[in-house]
This record gives C-alpha cells, sequence and structure tokens, in this order.
C-alpha cells in the first residue's frame, strides 16, 4: 500500500509539473486525453496505412503522383496534394533520381536513315511508330546490354533482349521478338538512335523484308529518341541502382520481372493519363469494338 501510495503521488506530480509547463490545467488534459479522434484524423490514418502498402507493394518506385493514382482508381477519392502531405509527413519518398551514360556508338562510316519522326511521340494506333535503343547493366560477373523495343501509342515494351556483348545478334533477336509479339502491318516506322548496331547491314535487312520503314535521331540530338531514354532512366532509377547483381542471371531475371510484370502491366504513365500501358491498350480496343 505504501509502494502504491508513493507511485500515485509520483505521478500525480510528474502530471503537474506537464501541465505547467504547457500551460494548461489538469481538468483540460483529461478533457484531451479523452476526447474522440476526429474522422478527418482517423482518415489520414487509414489512409497513410494503404499508401504504405501501395508503396511497398511497388518495391518504393512510386511518388504521390503514382500512390494518388492507385487510390483513385480503387475507388478512393483523394486530393493529390493531401496524398503528398500525408507521404512527406510519413517520410514516404520515391527513389532517388540519378544520372546515367549512354551507349551509343555513332562513330561509322555506315548510311544512316532519315529521321521520319522529328520528336512526334503521340501516335494515335498501335504499331505505328516503334522506339529502339540500348543500355548497359553492371553485375559483380561483369557487363550486360539491353536492348528494347517500344511501342510508342502505348509505350509498351513490345520486344527486348539481354546479352554479355553489345552485338547485333541480340538486337536482331529483340526485333523478332516484336514483330512475333505483334505482327505489325506494312509501313510501321522504327526509330532509333544512329548506333552501328541500327545501322548494320543485317539489322537494315532484316527489318526491309518486313516492309517496315527505318527511321534515326538526328546527330547528337539525344532528345530525338528521348522516351525510351525516359524507359532507361526509370528502369535505372527504380531497379539497377537500388542493388548490386551478384550474378548475370541475378540481374536478367529481375529485368524481366520489371518489364513484362511490373513497367507493361503495373506501373502507371503520367503520359497515358495514370494507365498502364497494358490498361491503356485494353480500354482502347474496347472503345474500337
Amino acid at each position: 500500500m505504501k509502494y502504491r501510495f508513493i507511485m500515485e503521488n509520483r505521478s500525480t506530480y510528474r502530471l503537474e509539473k506537464m501541465c505547467k509547463i504547457l500551460e494548461v490545467s489538469r481538468s483540460g488534459y483529461h478533457k484531451y486525453v479523452k476526447r474522440k479522434m476526429s474522422n478527418r484524423k482517423r482518415q489520414n490514418i487509414e489512409i497513410t496505412e494503404l499508401i504504405k502498402r501501395i508503396y511497398k507493394a511497388k518495391r518504393g518506385r512510386y511518388g504521390s503522383p503514382r500512390i494518388h493514382s492507385e487510390l483513385r482508381y480503387s475507388g478512393i477519392k483523394i486530393n493529390k496534394k493531401r496524398v503528398a502531405r500525408l507521404m512527406s509527413i510519413s517520410g514516404i519518398r520515391a527513389v532517388a533520381k540519378m544520372k546515367f551514360k549512354a551507349t551509343t556508338d555513332s562513330n561509322h562510316s555506315k548510311l544512316v536513315a532519315e529521321n521520319l519522326v522529328n520528336q512526334r511521340f503521340q501516335v494515335s494506333s498501335p504499331n505505328r511508330i516503334w522506339a529502339s535503343d540500348i543500355t548497359y547493366i553492371r553485375t559483380k560477373e561483369g557487363w550486360l546490354y539491353l536492348a528494347v523495343i517500344m511501342d510508342l501509342y502505348s509505350r509498351m515494351i513490345v520486344g527486348w533482349s539481354i546479352s554479355e556483348s553489345m552485338n547485333r545478334a541480340f538486337l536482331i533477336k529483340a526485333i523478332e521478338q516484336a514483330i512475333a509479339n505483334r505482327n505489325p502491318e506494312d509501313g510501321l516506322i522504327f526509330h532509333s538512335d544512329r548506333g552501328s548496331q541500327y545501322a548494320s547491314d543485317e539489322v537494315k535487312g532484316l527489318l526491309k523484308r518486313r516492309n517496315i520503314r527505318q527511321s534515326m535521331s538526328g546527330k547528337g540530338n539525344c532528345y530525338d529518341n528521348a522516351v525510351v531514354e525516359s524507359f532507361f532512366h526509370s528502369l535505372k532509377t527504380e531497379l539497377v541502382f537500388q542493388r548490386i547483381f551478384l550474378t548475370r542471371t541475378e540481374a536478367k531475371n529481375c529485368i524481366f520481372e520489371y518489364i513484362e510484370i511490373f513497367y507493361n502491366r503495373q506501373r502507371r504513365h503520367s503520359t497515358l493519363n495514370y494507365l498502364t500501358p497494358s490498361e491503356f491498350e485494353n480500354t482502347r480496343l474496347k472503345l474500337v469494338a
């Protein structure tokens, strides 16, 4: 009893001291403690939990615009600024952006194609313009090179290939995969930079046999192929710079997951009104039907 009395007196003393520092009465403090949580505060807690789940599910790759879009497509009506504020309070932010170098080798004597795109990246239907580029991936076992083919209509990666050397064969493999996946009609434009792989006779011959028109960026103009470079920027920022690949096999598996599962089917794209490339194409097909 004596011990309990001492402890209660200590608690009372601490409470009185705290109220004095905060310049509030004891009765006011007890009212605050007993006061029910407001609906707004309760909603903020619930929404913050949803934000954390989305952020975790997307592996930290989403900032406030895409998380807001995920909430909206889940049926939750909320302002973009509120999402950004709740994320800021909780210290949630997308992985940081980093710079990376290009791999284009344009120091060759091969003939280059005319620029048929001229930065007109908005396309009204699929398989009208494909854009392609090559980048590198570092692993503990050595370098890997990734070639991708993107349909500018939906920003979907329709063909891609990985190789331990930056040769023509792996680029041809990516093109052939894209052709098999999409079966484009004659007249498709295939746009790239002026790299030696794209200017090779093998690549030119493949495109010509399939009645695909070749287009190349202007000399030294990085903006002429900006959409694919933007994809590589996302890939590097959201995957490659976030981990160290011990083996080439590990890197290949992670890149497969990023392109085929995350980017094409889950990642919401700002230029597509925050639809995924897959959703965008499926929605347009339904409208046409």
